[in-house]
């Protein structure tokens, strides 16, 4: 599959996952989704990142900011049903990051916000 097709495939399933949140009274903006290569670079240096491979070089993941009731978020626990149902949806959650399988229902991985396509 083209890179193209694929990227059109994440967009309409971040809209979904979007649309998702809202109906349960969550609220999001983004953080970053493209990223540049120089970006990336500079965050893999200071310790940001941990790869030169992140989907974001691809337009292929999205970082959200959470609200809920109003107030920004941050604890990465509160991000367990936005990564669920992005994994139903078929894409990849950063709350799994350096977790094993069976740790997934006690611990929320490195890069809970974290949201890339699973293809």
């Amino acid at each position: 599959m083209s890179l193209s097709k694929k990227q059109r495939i994440f967009t309409l399933m971040v809209a979904d996952l979007i649309s998702w949140a809202y109906s349960k009274g969550y609220e999001l903006t983004f953080g970053e989704a493209y990223r540049t290569r120089e970006q990336q670079e500079i965050y893999v240096k200071s310790g940001r990142s941990k790869t030169m491979r992140s989907k974001h070089l691809k337009r292929l993941a999205v970082d959200f900011n959470l609200f809920i009731d109003g107030r920004y978020v941050r604890d990465p626990e509160r991000y367990r049903p936005l990564g669920e149902e992005w994994e139903r949806l078929g894409g990849r959650w950063g709350g799994r990051f350096g977790l094993k399988p069976e740790e997934y229902d006690k611990k929320v991985g490195w890069d809970a916000n974290h949201f890339e396509y699973g293809g």
